[in-house]
C-alpha cells in the first residue's frame, strides 16, 4: 500500500493549486514535495498530475483520487479530535460545497467574514449546480436553497432560514399594463417563467388562503437572476426570492406587487455527515453561517 503521508501531502498540492504554495504552507522543500508526490504516483502505478513549468492540472484519475484521499484526511482529522478533545481554538480546513446562486447570494458577503473571525481555519469553497456527493467527494458541508422539502438521508441537516418569494415588475411594465391587486388579475399580464411547461404560480396569503396565479408566458429562463434581468428590461411580472430583488425594490427599478400574497419559499438548509459535524472547525462554520443567514 501507497504512504499515506503523501496521501496528505498530495492533497495539500491540490488544494493550494501547486507545489510551490503547498510547499509555503507546509513549510517543506517544494522538491520534497515532488519527489513524495512522484513516488505516490510510483506506488499507484498512475499519474495524477500533469506538470511543467507553465502549468500545473490534475489528471481525471487524479480528481478520483483527490476525492477519497480528502475524505480520508477529513476522517483522520475526526478521530484526532475524538481522542485529543480539541475543543480550543477552531483550526484546521473546512471544505463547503454549495450551489452558484447560494455561493453569490447568500455564501459571499460571510465567508470572508468567518475567515477573519477564526485565522486558524482555512476555508475552501466549491461552487457547482450539478448533485454532489458530500460524503464521497469529501466535503463537510454543503448549503442548499431549495423550494420543497429535502428527502431523507444519513446526512445531518440543519434548517438556517427562508426567504418569501415575492412577485415583482418594473414600474414601466405595470405603468402600460396596469397593477394586478389580486392573483386572478395575472390572467391579462405578460409572464416571466421558469419554464414553458410552468402554469405560474400559486399565490397563499398570511391566512393560508391560495389563489392560482396564470400570466400568459412571455419569457422563460430557468435561472433566477436571468428572470430578474428580464423583469427590469420591463417584459412583465416575475417571481423571486427577496433576497435576489430587495435592492432593486429599494432603489425603485422593481416594484413588489400583490404585496399580501407570496409565490411560495426559499428554504435554506445546511447538511453534513454526523461525524465531520464534531470538528470544532466545522461546528463553528456551520453555527457562523446559520446564526448570520437566519438574522438575514
Amino acid at each position: 500500500m501507497a504512504n499515506l503521508n503523501d496521501f496528505m501531502l498530495f492533497v495539500h498540492v491540490v488544494d493550494h493549486e501547486g507545489f510551490a504554495s503547498a510547499a509555503r504552507a507546509l513549510k517543506l522543500p517544494k522538491s520534497t514535495l515532488s519527489k513524495r508526490v512522484a513516488e505516490l504516483e510510483k506506488a499507484l502505478g498512475v499519474r495524477l498530475i500533469n506538470r511543467t513549468s507553465r502549468r500545473f492540472a490534475v489528471t481525471e484519475t487524479g480528481e478520483d483520487f483527490y476525492r477519497h484521499a480528502a475524505a480520508m484526511l477529513i476522517e483522520a482529522e475526526a478521530a484526532e479530535s475524538v481522542v485529543k478533545g480539541r475543543l480550543a481554538e477552531p483550526s484546521g480546513a473546512v471544505r463547503i460545497t454549495a450551489s452558484v446562486p447560494t455561493a453569490q447570494l447568500s455564501l459571499a458577503p460571510l465567508l470572508p467574514a468567518f475567515a477573519l473571525a477564526y485565522p486558524k481555519v482555512r476555508v475552501i469553497l466549491h461552487t457547482t449546480d450539478r448533485f454532489v456527493d458530500i460524503v464521497q467527494e469529501g466535503f463537510d458541508l454543503a448549503v442548499r436553497d431549495h423550494f420543497a422539502p429535502l428527502p431523507d438521508s444519513a446526512l445531518v441537516q440543519r434548517r438556517v432560514g427562508s426567504q418569501a418569494i415575492w412577485f415583482v415588475a418594473a414600474p414601466a411594465y405595470l405603468a402600460a399594463r396596469g397593477e394586478p391587486k389580486h392573483p386572478d388579475d395575472l390572467d391579462g399580464h405578460d409572464g416571466l417563467l421558469t419554464s414553458l411547461a410552468s402554469e405560474g404560480w400559486t399565490a397563499t396569503d398570511a391566512t393560508g388562503a391560495q389563489a392560482a396565479a396564470r400570466p400568459q408566458p412571455r419569457f422563460v429562463a430557468d435561472e433566477s437572476r436571468v428572470l430578474r434581468e428580464a423583469a427590469l428590461a420591463g417584459l412583465g411580472i416575475t417571481a423571486l426570492p427577496g433576497k435576489l430583488c430587495a435592492a432593486e425594490i429599494a432603489d425603485g427599478t422593481l416594484v413588489r406587487i400583490l404585496p399580501e400574497w407570496i409565490a411560495g419559499t426559499v428554504t435554506t438548509t445546511i447538511l453534513m455527515p454526523h461525524r465531520r459535524g464534531q470538528l470544532p472547525s466545522v461546528r463553528a462554520a456551520v453555527d457562523f453561517i446559520a446564526e448570520r443567514l437566519g438574522e438575514a
